[in-house]
């Protein structure tokens, strides 16, 4: 039995396709409240699951994801008057729940389907796709990763999970300069398999599954991912681990706590702005 009384993700059955969505529409599906542990629980439950080929991870709303959401209280911990070493620490507990997500995923033995239902923005955007077995998008589909901007770095893995998949020269103009790259520039690029119109997306998404599970044997297809990933899977968990280590050494410098300030400072002017309109 899959537990589906969650607060901030559904999961629903559906024959042998067990689909995750991520179901805060009204925060663009960022990664606040209970989303990340919820979605964490939801991948290991279906990773156990004995009838399901695929898992399919999406989105409710415009948005897949817009990644982390600044306006929590813990998007990154309060230094203070910490040493380096207590920063360091501080922060690594604020993205674990992160890292074991992408760990999980790293280690899912079912068919992972990632389904771009709309943009995906800054994580929402870097820790999927690459991991993903087929990702498929909408039409109204983008992808912009601005974590240099924010004083980051690619998050968990994510630099080596995208030049594996489109190359380092895309990847770096994803991940170092921001680029902002449609779902057309994604799929000739080999990030993505296939685009749906984005009215019927979820729909053709369902569709074109139980299409490959009538064609095609689920053990075998799963045994093919299994192949295809284990000689990934060390230098995956390298990344995943090195990244999150340059990430807490960027937290303990304290710069993106000053960028993450800036930029709330600029959203709640602009909100201010609209409410005066």
């Amino acid at each position: 039995m899959v537990k589906t009384d969650y607060q901030d993700i559904k999961v629903e059955l559906d024959g042998e396709i067990g689909i995750i969505t991520l179901n805060r529409p009204k925060s663009l599906n960022s990664f606040g409240g209970r989303l990340l542990i919820e979605t964490l629980n939801a991948v290991m439950e279906l990773n156990d699951h004995p009838d399901t080929i695929f898992t399919v991870l999406t989105g409710e709303g415009r948005f897949f994801s817009a990644g982390a959401d600044i306006r929590e209280p813990r998007v990154l911990p309060e230094l203070a008057d910490d040493t380096r070493s207590e920063a360091k620490i501080a922060a690594t507990e604020t993205l674990l729940k992160g890292v074991e997500l992408v760990r999980a995923l790293i280690d899912h033995k079912k068919v992972f389907v990632l389904a771009l239902n709309g943009p995906a923005v800054g994580g929402g955007a870097a820790w999927f796709a690459g991991l993903a077995d087929i990702v498929f998008a909408a039409d109204t589909c983008y992808m912009q990763i601005p974590f240099s901007s924010l004083a980051l770095v690619p998050e968990n893995g994510s630099a080596l999970n995208f030049a594996q998949t489109i190359g380092v020269h895309r990847a770096n103009d994803m991940l170092m300069f921001g680029r902002k790259a449609t779902a057309e520039e994604l799929e000739q690029w080999g990030m993505i398999n296939k685009i749906f119109p984005v009215g019927s997306f979820r729909a053709d998404v369902k569709e074109y599954l139980h299409e490959q599970l009538q064609v095609n044997d689920g053990q075998s297809m799963i045994l093919a991912k299994k192949s295809q990933n284990a000689t990934l899977r060390t230098g995956r968990m390298m990344a995943l681990y090195d990244s999150a280590d340059a990430l807490t050494d960027r937290v303990a410098d304290g710069a993106p706590i000053r960028r993450f300030a800036e930029k709330i400072a600029q959203l709640e002017e602009t909100s201010r702005k609209r409410s005066k309109l």
